[in-house]
Order: C-alpha cells, then structure tokens, then sequence
C-alpha cells in the first residue's frame, strides 16, 4: 500500500536548521511531482514548496523561499526539505504529499522557539 512517513522534525531555536525526510513507497515515486506542506497550530494546512518528477523544477512558497530547500532521491524514493534560518513561525506539523496531494501520512513536529 501506499506510505509515506515524515521523520527529521522536532525543537530548533530561531535561526537553527533541520533537514526533513520524506520516505515513500507503494506508488511510482519517481514519476510524480512532490511537495512539501505545513499546518500550523489553529490554521489551515498550507502549501510549502514542490518539486518536478526529476528534480530539475522547484516552487516555494513565498513564505519560505531563499530558507528553505526542495530535493529528492528518487533512487532510494526519499523526499527532502532542507529548512535553514527557521522563524517561529515556521511552527507546525510538515507533511509531504504528491503534487495532486493523493496521499496523506503522519506528519512530522517542527517547533522553532527559544
């Protein structure tokens, strides 16, 4: 069956990284775009970043660009988000997902506080 499970998250100070993984199985991974999306506490889920089939096209979400980074390996089936200089609110539970988002796994806990 399909799976996808976050992992990488967890309690970072302002201006601190933490790199996210992305595990999938279960469906043509290398064939779908990928995208990355964040519900903060009390707010709806949000849309954070995306990445083409190959790799080769990324989006971000204006909220993070130039902070945060979108990549994959599509050999070990493996979504990445390399988050850098994170913000207080860059608070929330991170999902990944296709593009179309047909799935929805767990999530994984990010929380950038002093």
């Amino acid at each position: 069956q399909v799976q996808l499970v976050e992992s990488g998250g967890g309690l970072v100070q302002p201006g601190g990284s933490l790199r996210l993984s992305c595990a999938a199985s279960g469906f043509p991974f290398s064939s779908y775009w990928m995208g990355w999306y964040r519900q903060a506490p009390g707010k709806e889920r949000e849309w954070v970043a995306r990445i083409s089939s190959r790799g080769g096209s990324k989006n971000y979400a204006d909220s993070v660009k130039g902070r945060f980074t979108i990549s994959r390996d599509n050999v070990k089936n493996t979504l990445y988000l390399q988050m850098n200089s994170l913000k207080p609110e860059d608070t929330g539970v991170y999902y990944c997902n296709t593009d179309s988002r047909n799935y929805w796994g767990q999530g994984t806990q990010v929380t950038v506080s002093s």
